[in-house]
């Protein structure tokens, strides 16, 4: 088609669809540039580096010859493997970038792997490892993200497996949950896939490098000096005493600290599923129990273990958690002449924890009327101290409770110490005191018989 826009001007041809109405605007076509992929970003490129660097050092490493070398020696022959590498394949990592793979390759063989500098943090009394990009710390009481990360969840794998190992224990699939320790006393979980859904989780209860006694205690604040005073003198009275308190409560401390009580001319057995408690006394014997081997047999749980501690000649037993029928062994021991004895126990204050171990003593299948059972209860346990983590992250002792005697079927009990809340000051630390009894306790006469009934009195004053 050809049109004239005026006249004698040269004709005008359009091209494209017929039906275009006259004067309607040409639609220019957008030529789309083809889309060049960037190049990898300097970060990428030192991490492709760095992986390939690692694979070629560990082929070069003879781990028998390296397994008992320190760790420092370790990190600098490391460091020569590495820079020897890097130069032959020109690889261009800076000498920070070498000692920061030389050093995590010698705490992945011989440490603890990244988490090794969170278990140099005194600060850090817990580590969770969610994941490969999840690590969380639990400091004064809170919880809280680190910067520290695994390569993937083969590593964190490598790892579990590695600490595991140390105390003659296993972790895989058909085995997805341990208890284990580490050389320092500190405890660990793990928990494999298929039951951990997205990546092998670990579970780090710190050991304090810092032995608290119950003066320590005083100063962080977790009891007042008058109640400190009132549970020295109940171990010394050889009381049997049950901690009961939440995950984190601070339950193995505080029994740490009153074990330091305990007179050195005693014979101690400790029974505990992961060992952890750190005695101070000389004369002590630590079991651990054993979990079933590869085809199910040879398990040794804390009953095992309470059976036989009462054919060592015992003078105090301690069980590091009661969470199962052993709470009866536990209770016939006390009964039987090891007095002196504590456990600690998972529950929210101390009548819960009365139940909790009527519950667990039933777990057994003992068939036992429950008059029966609470009758074994008052005749064991003397006092529990139920400590707890509070809201402001504070770790406090909020009740200890006299275990007084049967009316009818029920067990009484009376609060010798007891913290009431107040308030919340500026800075959300919650403020509160405590309020004691003055009601003559049930162990008065083995106050009596040690001399140091004066001394509870006093104690009591001071709370």
């Amino acid at each position: 088609m050809t049109t004239h826009t005026q006249e004698g001007a040269a004709p005008v041809k359009r091209f494209g669809r017929r039906d275009v109405a006259e004067g309607a605007p040409v639609v220019v076509p957008v030529v789309v540039a083809e889309v060049v992929p960037a190049r990898p970003p300097a970060a990428a490129k030192i991490e492709q580096m760095t992986a390939a660097l690692r694979v070629k050092a560990l082929q070069q490493v003879d781990p028998t010859t390296v397994a008992d070398m320190p760790v420092a020696a370790l990190q600098r022959y490391l460091e020569q493997v590495i820079h020897q590498i890097a130069n032959e394949d020109r690889h261009q990592l800076s000498g920070r970038e070498q000692a920061a793979l030389a050093e995590e390759l010698a705490q992945d063989m011989l440490g603890n792997g990244p988490i090794e500098p969170l278990l140099r943090d005194d600060e850090v009394t817990d580590i969770m490892v969610n994941g490969p990009k999840a690590v969380y710390v639990e400091r004064r009481g809170k919880l809280e993200l680190t910067d520290v990360q695994f390569r993937d969840n083969a590593h964190i794998a490598a790892l579990a497996q590695k600490i595991v190992a140390r105390v003659g224990r296993r972790i895989d699939e058909s085995s997805p949950l341990v208890d284990a320790r580490l050389l320092d006393g500190s405890r660990v979980n793990v928990v494999f896939p298929p039951l951990a859904v997205d990546s092998p989780c670990i579970s780090i209860r710190k050991f304090s490098r810092r032995r608290l006694g119950l003066n320590e205690m005083v100063e962080n604040g977790t009891m007042t000096r008058g109640v400190a005073r009132m549970l020295g003198i109940a171990a010394r009275c050889r009381l049997n005493i049950l901690i009961a308190g939440g995950t984190g409560s601070g339950k193995t401390m505080l029994l740490n600290a009153m074990s330091n009580m305990i007179d050195d001319g005693e014979r101690i057995v400790t029974i505990e599923d992961a060992a952890e408690l750190q005695l101070q006394q000389a004369h002590v014997i630590r079991l651990e129990t054993r979990p079933a081997n590869l085809e199910g047999t040879g398990k040794i749980d804390q009953r095992d273990l309470v059976h036989n501690a009462l054919r060592m000649r015992p003078d105090r037993i301690i069980l590091g958690e009661v969470r199962g029928p052993e709470a009866f062994d536990m209770l016939q021991a006390m009964n039987t002449g090891h007095d002196g004895s504590l456990a600690t126990i998972h529950a929210n204050n101390a009548r819960e924890g009365l139940t909790r171990v009527e519950n667990m003593v039933m777990m057994g299948s003992f068939q036992l009327p429950t008059r029966a059972i609470r009758e074994q209860i008052v005749g064991a346990i003397d006092i529990i101290v139920h400590i707890e983590r509070m809201q402001d992250g504070q770790r406090r002792i909020t009740q200890v409770a006299d275990i007084c005697q049967m009316e009818g079927d029920i067990i009484t009990t009376n609060d010798i110490v007891l913290f009431e809340f107040e308030r919340e000051d500026a800075n959300k630390r919650i403020i509160g005191h405590y309020k004691a009894s003055n009601v003559r306790p049930s162990f008065q006469g083995r106050l009596d018989y040690y001399g140091l009934a004066r001394s509870w009195t006093t104690a009591n004053g001071e709370v």
